[in-house]
């Protein structure tokens, strides 16, 4: 593709939004997207094997592996919640009408 053709859009700000998904379940992604990513990064960070993560977090080392590989479908935003609660974070919500 040549520099002539290429067209650059300016997205969203929610990639799923982008992607194609109904607006309710971009929302729900992003909002899982980035408690997981909190997640990730907290285990990333706090030297801990996988194991000693997963039972501070109070899930099993296998359900923690699914987050760590990205798969936020296979959590709520209640779980997500109570995990990042677990690891000492707090975790706000702000409401605004939309755009």
């Amino acid at each position: 593709m040549s520099k002539e053709n290429l067209i650059i859009e300016q997205g969203s700000g929610n990639v799923f939004a982008d992607l194609g998904f109904p607006p309710e379940e971009a929302q729900n992604l992003i909002l899982r997207a980035e408690l997981a990513n909190q997640i990730e990064d907290y285990v990333a960070s706090s030297g801990m094997t996988q194991q000693q993560s997963a039972k501070k977090l109070g899930v099993t080392q296998p359900r923690l592996n699914l987050l760590l590989k990205g798969k936020i479908n296979e959590f709520s935003i209640d779980a997500l919640v109570n995990m990042a609660a677990k690891a000492g974070m707090q975790v706000e919500m702000k409401v605004k009408r939309a755009a």
